[in-house]
């Protein structure tokens, strides 16, 4: 746990050790935790010298209390973050500038095979400062979404994340609750008829394009950096966000009393996902797979949705949800 703080497995053992045993020696250390005297006495040394610890004259040895010590530590390493992200800024510069007049070679690099991918991938998002946008397509070559962990990181920075999904991606397992919790995260998606290519962009500087697999059958991607190529996909991304269709879901956890509710003046959590996934092109079997429904019980809250509005057709109960705001009263 504390190696983000630069101490090794043993400085940290011994350091708990510590916590629990103030005043103590080396032996007695040694042998609580099983460890021979070298490395006991290596970490204790260490510890003292980073303030974790302190020694008496007669080598007795206590630990600093850890909301001072750790907190020194912990500030240390902010101040030392501050000054990578600076130089990070200095350095993007400096590259952007020696990027002008490059060769195509510079500006587009060529990454062959999933694991290499899936590296660009996450590096793109880590890179951003300010957004991150991408249009997501099936099938996942290299990262489902749910295994996306530098978005997480990435939006606890205050990157902000648009994404353009393509209809069919709403079919995929799991899908659906993914992109329930990025909405709650902050994300925003939208729905498209037909998504282009798959597709993340990192601000204006970066952008990762995955290709076909290539005839020895791996996947392909390219990067692409700040250029004239990277210009046309971001307005390629403007225009295609500017048409999709918001996509709108909620859901929390443990939330199944809830959803089962009959919801006599108004629809459920339920009713508004079936209708979200309904308006976003999926068809019943897909969206009763997704949510966990029989054909049957989907069917029956479309007619008792349809009694609600007053309406005869699923086009009529479409534009009535759109109209009493049924979607935007899930709080997203």
């Amino acid at each position: 746990m504390l190696d983000v703080l630069g101490l090794e497995p043993d400085e940290e053992r011994v350091y708990r050790a510590l916590i629990g045993r103030p005043d103590t020696t080396a032996a007695l250390l040694s042998d609580q935790l099983a460890l021979s005297h070298a490395p006991v006495d290596q970490a204790l040394s260490r510890l003292v010298e980073c303030g974790l610890a302190t020694r008496s004259a007669d080598a007795r040895f206590t630990a600093a209390p850890p909301a001072m010590a750790l907190g020194a530590l912990i500030g240390r390493r902010r101040d030392e973050l501050r000054t990578a992200e600076q130089a990070l800024v200095t350095f993007a510069e400096e590259h952007r500038a020696a990027m002008t007049g490059s060769s195509i070679t510079d500006l587009i690099e060529v990454v062959t095979g999933v694991d290499a991918i899936r590296h660009r991938f996450l590096q793109v998002q880590q890179a951003a400062r300010t957004q991150v946008r991408s249009f997501i397509t099936a099938p996942f070559v290299a990262l489902p979404p749910d295994e996306n962990t530098a978005e997480p990181m990435a939006l606890g920075r205050g990157v902000h994340f648009r994404a353009v999904l393509d209809r069919e991606v709403l079919a995929e397992p799991g899908i659906v609750q993914d992109a329930i919790e990025s909405l709650r995260n902050g994300v925003e998606l939208r729905v498209a008829d037909h998504v282009p290519m798959k597709l993340v962009l990192a601000d204006a500087d970066l952008g990762l394009v995955p290709l076909a697999v290539t005839p020895a059958g791996e996947p392909g991607a390219v990067l692409l950096h700040r250029s004239g190529l990277l210009d046309a996909l971001d307005a390629l991304f403007e225009t295609v966000w500017r048409t999709a269709q918001p996509l709108r879901l909620s859901g929390t956890e443990g939330e199944s009393e809830a959803i089962t509710e009959v919801g006599p003046e108004g629809p459920t959590e339920l009713d508004r996902r079936i209708l979200a996934l309904l308006l976003a092109g999926l068809t019943d079997l897909s969206a009763a797979t997704q949510l966990g429904l029989s054909a049957r019980t989907l069917h029956r809250r479309l007619r008792h949705l349809m009694d609600l509005a007053g309406v005869r057709t699923r086009m009529q109960l479409g534009a009535h949800a759109v109209r009493a705001g049924w979607l935007e009263r899930s709080g997203l």
